[in-house]
């Protein structure tokens, strides 16, 4: 009996699944024919997909506001998109279209959200929420955003120091502030408390002694986030009634505080089996909110999130090619791609995380286990079983075959580019990809065009000094 890679992955998972397709025996994304675009655009190349983007973000409002809905919730639901996930203009411009609030988190960010303007994509009355440690510049480059007219521009403190920098370098009144409380760590963490944010038992001492009283801020926002995202775990159900509970003493003595803030955290598929109920979790988060305000007899705030990873990483993609297999010992294969995986999809070697990887092409063949490694001289420029916990199969291939072997790894929309570096110097100089933006028309037609070409020699030369 002939076991294809088609009939491991039929039996393992469901198959065909949202955004997975075959056509003609090749894989499709959301209906777009992989195979074209290698055909049309050559090999490596990433490529991100603008109608994703929307699509979950009205996923969200969506599923919270019939929430909100079914439990008689009186505060509103408000989507904020974190500008550090992928900070590209079409990204962020086709975020916008769906009337997503921002959220910044550097000094630079305040120049992003002006140029924003410049451009008529947003209005001077959008939600602004600046996270992150307020460096002087930071806070002078906020005050500049106001002075503008941003009137819901929310500076969120990180740090008890922070009210005094702010207070120095302007002598406006009633600016809107948030609190953000630090939240204790998972037990396996390297450290007990996160260093983002005020700790929770000083939160009430800093807010009466530098806010309750205070003309010149004015408290709207408490703010939490835990680092391993929103799930249903002893953990998170700790951390957020905590941070509840605090909101709800911080009501009691403040008047204008009417905005809580779950941070980002919800997950996106890494892999075909995954699973998750995004609808019972939302329903629960608000269910847990609006009892413990009535029980406290306390209005319901709004529910803020910022949702980076997941509004934009399941629409991005980067194809590779194999160039040879290689057979090391008895039991280890290796595919060595196109292009290095340490650059590419740097989250995969340095915090070890997942991507859906699957093979564009020779779904009938057999399959084997196999590592994959780049085409740099690092070790550990490889993706394999051992690191992720998990078996990669893939298509066995003939090297006399006309047809490459194609693989692609699938939504990695987000942070790859900035930790990589996008445009700048790679490891072992090998260049950037190829950048492909995909979307669809008014008709729903297929659209792709190259935004960048692969990163030229002259272009890493100039970076490093030469002259060439």
């Amino acid at each position: 009996m002939k076991n294809t890679y088609f009939d491991l992955i039929d039996q393992s998972y469901y198959f065909p699944q949202e955004g997975f397709d075959l056509r003609d025996g090749n894989l499709t994304f959301h209906g777009i024919s992989l195979k074209h675009l290698i055909e049309k655009h050559g090999t490596p190349f990433r490529f991100i997909y603008l109608p994703k983007i929307g699509d979950q973000i009205k996923k969200s409002r969506n599923l919270f506001n019939r929430a909100l809905k079914q439990i008689d919730y009186r505060g509103t639901y408000n989507y904020c998109y974190c500008t550090k996930c992928n900070h590209f203009h079409h990204v962020i411009s086709e975020a916008l279209k769906h009337n997503v609030n921002l959220e910044t988190s550097s000094t630079f960010d305040i120049d992003l959200i002006i140029n924003l303007l410049r451009e008529k994509k947003i209005k001077k009355d959008r939600i602004i929420i600046h996270n992150g440690y307020k460096t002087d510049d930071y806070l002078k480059k906020i005050i500049e955003l106001q002075d503008l007219g941003f009137k819901n521009s929310i500076i969120i403190f990180d740090s008890v120091k922070e009210i005094d920098r702010l207070q120095a370098l302007t002598d406006r009144n009633k600016i809107k502030i948030g609190l953000r409380m630090a939240i204790n760590e998972e037990p396996q963490s390297a450290y007990y408390t996160s260093r983002l944010g005020i700790r929770h038992n000083e939160m009430m001492d800093f807010f009466n002694k530098n806010i309750k009283n205070n003309d010149r801020v004015e408290l709207k926002m408490l703010h939490f986030f835990v680092d391993s995202g929103i799930k249903d775990s002893l953990y998170y159900w700790g951390e957020f009634s905590k941070a509840l509970g605090l909101y709800i003493d911080l009501k009691k003595n403040c008047e204008s505080l009417d905005a809580f803030n779950l941070g980002g955290g919800f997950p996106i598929r890494n892999h075909l089996g995954f699973e998750y109920n995004y609808e019972n979790m939302i329903v629960e988060i608000v269910k847990s909110i609006k009892e413990t305000c009535d029980r406290e007899g306390v209005m319901e705030p709004d529910i803020f999130t910022e949702f980076g990873k997941y509004t934009v990483g399941e629409s991005g993609a980067i194809i590779f090619k194999v160039l040879e297999q290689k057979q090391q010992n008895d039991t280890e294969a290796w595919y060595i791609i196109d292009n290095s995986l340490m650059n590419t999809i740097p989250d995969a070697w340095s915090i070890h995380e997942k991507f859906i990887l699957l093979p564009i092409n020779k779904w009938n063949n057999e399959y084997q286990r196999v590592n994959i490694g780049g085409i740099s001289c690092d070790h550990s420029d490889y993706y394999n079983s051992e690191d992720l916990n998990q078996e990669i199969l893939l298509p066995k291939y003939d090297d006399t075959d006309h047809e490459p072997l194609y693989l692609g790894f699938f939504h990695t929309g987000a942070y790859q580019d900035a930790i990589s570096g996008y445009g700048g110097i790679k490891h072992c100089l090998i260049p950037s990809p190829k950048h492909v933006i995909i979307d669809r028309d008014d008709k729903g037609n297929i659209i792709d065009y190259v935004y960048r070409n692969e990163q030229s020699g002259e272009e890493m030369f100039k970076i490093l000094g030469y002259n060439l």
